[in-house]
């Protein structure tokens, strides 16, 4: 006589609520078979996906890149002659605006790259060569006529008229914060940390406009860097010649004559230094040799993703039937 057992019916760990079927489980010999299935799927997206490719990557123009390696020029002369009357007169100093601080090279440098991607610098330098359609009409470069070709759609190079349809608060000439942001997309800058140098690059369609850019940008700094310290030296010298009249000590009166020597030197050294915050090592050429696009690397990529997606479509298929 069989006995009940009062514990068959207990839940047991080892039971499983909702027990694995046959069509949960993935057989790959299946999948593999569906995927042989839907090879011409497979195929024919690699294929589109491939022309795709190879008409966009044709489409694209050719990008130039120029550049140009700069050093920091050498600190003025007369920083020596500043740092020695830093620490008896820097309070005196400090009241004529004139910083008898660190006026190392590198410090110079560091503010001059940052001035250099400025707003306002970048502006000025647009309106200052008139390159404000190079910088956001340009299409593609003819390298046999040496022209630019701009798009028609967005200005006439004929009548010189910008024939842009945008909405507002755009209008049909491109502003100046459109053309930064542009400009700023083509420039590229860079300080090396272990040898101080600092490389300038310029990408655009035209090799030629890019040598131009990246030629003027170099000179333009260092002018501009040039002209803030030898306005600051003048507007202390000013300064300080008038302290000079209102005082009778002699000894004041030595210090501030040392001061205006001292700006006097800043003055000098500026105006017989073009190459006021940077030296040009390499200069910048019109490169022969495309930098953009890799059109090969663009159509491998358009292969691969034809392949995938193909994969992906008869993946789901498979799923979807079991």
């Amino acid at each position: 006589m069989n006995k009940l057992n009062i514990y068959d019916d207990v839940y047991k760990p080892e039971q499983q609520a909702f027990p694995a079927t046959e069509n949960d489980v993935i057989d790959f010999r299946l999948l593999v078979k569906s995927l042989w299935k839907d090879k011409w799927l497979i195929a024919v997206t690699t294929l589109l996906l491939s022309v795709a490719a190879v008409i966009f990557a044709l489409y694209q123009p050719n990008i130039y890149r120029s550049d140009a390696l700069l050093a920091p020029a050498e600190a003025e002369q007369g920083s020596g002659g500043l740092a020695a009357l830093a620490g008896q007169f820097g309070g005196l100093a400090s009241m004529a605006g004139i910083n008898l601080g660190n006026t190392g090279s590198s410090d110079k440098s560091k503010l001059a790259i940052e001035v250099l991607t400025s707003r306002f610098f970048i502006q000025n330098f647009i309106e200052k060569h008139d390159i404000l359609a190079d910088v956001m009409a340009a299409k593609s470069w003819d390298y046999n006529s040496k022209e630019l070709n701009y798009d028609l759609d967005d200005y006439d190079v004929t009548s010189n008229t910008w024939t842009r349809d945008v909405s507002e608060p755009f209008t049909a000439k491109p502003s100046l914060q459109e053309a930064y942001k542009e400009f700023v997309a083509k420039m590229i800058v860079s300080t090396s940390k272990d040898t101080g140098m600092t490389s300038l690059s310029i990408e655009h369609v035209s090799p030629i406009v890019a040598q131009k850019w990246v030629t003027w940008l170099i000179a333009d700094i260092n002018a501009d860097m040039k002209n803030r310290d030898v306005n600051e030296a003048e507007r202390s010298i000013a300064f300080l010649k008038k302290q000079i009249e209102q005082t009778n000590v002699a000894d004041i009166r030595s210090i501030l004559y040392k001061l205006v020597e001292e700006q006097a030197k800043t003055i000098m050294f500026a105006e017989v230094r073009n190459e006021y915050v940077f030296k040009t090592i390499d200069p910048a050429q019109v490169t022969q040799e495309k930098a953009k696009p890799k059109r090969g690397l663009i159509v491998l990529l358009g292969v691969f993703s034809g392949i995938f997606l193909g994969l992906f479509i008869s993946i789901i298929r498979y799923f979807f039937k079991k």
